[in-house]
């Protein structure tokens, strides 16, 4: 075989070596994207907050994604004023007065695949859930007036991606990702 040929037929294959390199390169980048993928959906969180009147008055968070929701804050608002807590925000909804209820802390809480809270719930004097319209004229106030609710919760998934929920009041429930959840601050909420 003639120098010549040699040389090009080395170049040829040099030329097919560093496109099939390349290639695999590429191929390989692409998989590790994809599986990267593929660990992100596997732990989403998607959190949900509702309020209900059945069987009795109460408010919800709830995890409807398939990985754990980190809360990181938490801001809860009465026609757009925050409420420190969830003694507050019944002052603001009924009324001065000493109103019982059952509480859960949503700051700071891990909320699994799944997982449903029930934050609050407001009892009537003796103690009981709120449920119907036999409860009294308390149970008719809070029915009406928890639409007045609404929240703010940032929330990260186990990889650090971050999402804020804001729901309730008069607006559609929305979600948007967020670089990193905010400080506390004046207007976050304590439970």
């Amino acid at each position: 075989m003639p120098r010549e040929e040699g040389a090009g037929l080395r170049r040829y294959e040099t030329i097919i070596a560093t496109l099939v390199g390349v290639s695999a390169l590429f191929v390989s980048g692409y998989t590790a994207y994809v599986q990267r993928q593929q660990v992100r959906a596997a732990v989403w969180p998607i959190l949900a907050y509702t309020t209900s009147n059945e069987p009795n008055i109460r408010f919800i968070v709830e995890n409807k994604g398939v990985g754990p929701a980190i809360v990181r804050r938490v801001v809860v608002t009465i026609d757009g004023q925050p409420a420190r807590n969830w003694d507050d925000a019944l002052q603001k909804l009924a009324g001065p007065g000493n109103y019982q209820s059952t509480q859960s802390t949503i700051s700071g809480h891990i909320f699994s695949a799944g997982e449903s809270l029930t934050v609050l719930m407001p009892k009537n004097s003796e103690g009981a859930p709120l449920s119907g319209e036999k409860s009294g004229p308390l149970w008719a106030t809070l029915d009406r007036e928890r639409r007045r609710v609404a929240v703010e919760i940032c929330y990260c998934s186990t990889l650090g991606e971050c999402w804020t929920l804001r729901s309730g009041g008069n607006t559609r429930s929305t979600t948007t990702e967020a670089r990193s959840c905010p400080e506390t601050s004046a207007i976050s909420f304590e439970q």
